[in-house]
C-alpha cells in the first residue's frame, strides 16, 4: 500500500511538471464563456458586501484582542503571542486585499464608483496605489505571458543573467532571494518597476509621466499619491499617539505579510516549469491568459477568496467575482483539456522548487518564438 502511494504521487508530480501545449488551442474564448453558467457573471453588491464585512470583523476582532490583551501579556507571553496575531492578522487582511483587486476588476458590483470608492479605501490601507496599480494590472492581464508586453514577472533570458545571478546560485542564496521577494518584492516593483516589463525610461508607479501610464491617465495616479500620502500621515498620528513599536506590532508587520502573500501567490501563478512564455512572433491573448497555473493553499484558498486556485479562470474571463471563480474553473475544464494547469504540491516546497528550477528561459527546440524555465548553468 506504501509502495502503491509513492508511485500515485510520483506520478502526480510527473503530471505537475508536464508542460501544458503551447500550439494554438481548439477553442475559443467564447467556447469557455459558453461552458461556464450564466449565473457565475452576475455580481451581487450583496455578496460582495458579505465578503468585505466578514474579513472586517475579524480584522477587527484580532485588532481588538491585540491593543486590550496581548499588549497587557508579560514579554515571555507576548513573544508568543505577537506572531500568531501577525499570521492571523495578515491572512485576513490579504483576503481584504484580494477584495481591493476585486473592485480594480469591477467586480464587486455592477457601479463603477462603488467599485473604486472600496479599492480606493482598502488598497490605500494597505499603502498600496489603487488606481495606479489598477492601470498596470490591467495591461498585466492584456498581456500576460508576452515577453515584450506584460507587466509583471517578466522572465530573463539566459543569457539576460546578472553577475550576481552566478553568485547567488545555491540554496543559501535561494533563501536570499526568497526573503528579498517576499519583504520586499512589492515596494521595489511599485518604486522602481523591479521584475516588470523593461520601459527606455525609468518606471513608477508613482510618477505620473511614467511610461507605466497613457495620457489621460495622469489624474488617476495623482489621485492615488494624494490617498497614500493621507495614509502616511495617518500612520504617522498613530506612530505619535501609541509609539512606534506600537505601530509596527499592530500593523506593519501584519502589513508585511500582506505584501509577502501577494508576491507569493502572483509569483507562483505565473512562474512555473510547465507553463510557456511568447515573443511577439507566437504571443496571443488566448495562449498568454491560458500560461498561467492554480495552486492550493489548503483552508487559505477560502480566506484569500480563491485568488490562487481560481487564477486559470480569472485570467481566461475577469469578469467572474471571486464566489463564482470555483464554479466556473471546475465548468471550463473539460474544455481546457491538457491546456489547463493546477499543482498541487503544497506551497512552501513549490516555492523553493520553482527558485530553484525557474530561473531564465530559453526557446522551444521545436522553434522561435516559444520559451520555458530552465535553470541548468
Amino acid at each position: 500500500m506504501g509502495a502503491g502511494g509513492r508511485m500515485e504521487r510520483e506520478q502526480e508530480r510527473e503530471q505537475e511538471r508536464e508542460r501544458v501545449p503551447h500550439t494554438k488551442p481548439p477553442f475559443t474564448v467564447a467556447d469557455i464563456k459558453k461552458a461556464i453558467p450564466p449565473h457565475c457573471f452576475e455580481k451581487s453588491v450583496l455578496r460582495s458586501s458579505y465578503h468585505l464585512i466578514h474579513d472586517l470583523v475579524f480584522a477587527t476582532i484580532f485588532y481588538y484582542i491585540a491593543t486590550n490583551y496581548i499588549v497587557n501579556l508579560s514579554l515571555p507571553l507576548q513573544y508568543l503571542a505577537w506572531p500568531i496575531y501577525w499570521t492571523f492578522q495578515g491572512c485576513i487582511l490579504t483576503g481584504l486585499w484580494v477584495i481591493a483587486h476585486e473592485c480594480g476588476h469591477q467586480n464587486f458590483s455592477d457601479y463603477p464608483l462603488l467599485d473604486d470608492t472600496v479599492g480606493l479605501i482598502l488598497h490605500t490601507s494597505f499603502l498600496t496605489p489603487y488606481l495606479s496599480w489598477k492601470i498596470s494590472h490591467r495591461r498585466h492581464h492584456a498581456n500576460t505571458a508576452s515577453l515584450e508586453r506584460d507587466e509583471v514577472y517578466v522572465p530573463k533570458f539566459k543569457t539576460g543573467r546578472k553577475w550576481f545571478d552566478f553568485l547567488l546560485d545555491h540554496p543559501p542564496g535561494r533563501v536570499l532571494r526568497i526573503l528579498v521577494r517576499l519583504t520586499l518584492g512589492w515596494p521595489l516593483y511599485l518604486c522602481f518597476n523591479v521584475s516588470g516589463r523593461k520601459y527606455e525610461k525609468f518606471a513608477c508607479h508613482y510618477d505620473p509621466n511614467s511610461p507605466i501610464f497613457s495620457d489621460g491617465e495622469q489624474a488617476q495616479v495623482l489621485i492615488s499619491n494624494a490617498a497614500i500620502l493621507a495614509a502616511f500621515y495617518g500612520l504617522y498620528s498613530l506612530a505619535v499617539a501609541k509609539g512606534a513599536v506600537w505601530l509596527i506590532c499592530v500593523y506593519g508587520v501584519p502589513l508585511l505579510i500582506v505584501n509577502g502573500f501577494f508576491v507569493l501567490i502572483t509569483y507562483l501563478n505565473h512562474t512555473h516549469a510547465a507553463v510557456p512564455h511568447y515573443d511577439s512572433t507566437e504571443w496571443d491573448w488566448l495562449r498568454g491568459a491560458l500560461a498561467t497555473v492554480d495552486r492550493n493553499y489548503g483552508i487559505l484558498n477560502y480566506v484569500f477568496h480563491h485568488v490562487a486556485d481560481a487564477h486559470v479562470v480569472h485570467h481566461l474571463v475577469s469578469t467572474i467575482p471571486h464566489y463564482h471563480g470555483i464554479e466556473a474553473t471546475n465548468a471550463i475544464k473539460p474544455v481546457l483539456g491538457k491546456y489547463y494547469h493546477f499543482d498541487g504540491t503544497p506551497i512552501v516546497k513549490a516555492m523553493w522548487r520553482e527558485a530553484k528550477e525557474c530561473v531564465y528561459i530559453e526557446s522551444d527546440p521545436s522553434g522561435k518564438g516559444v520559451y520555458w524555465f530552465n535553470n541548468k548553468i
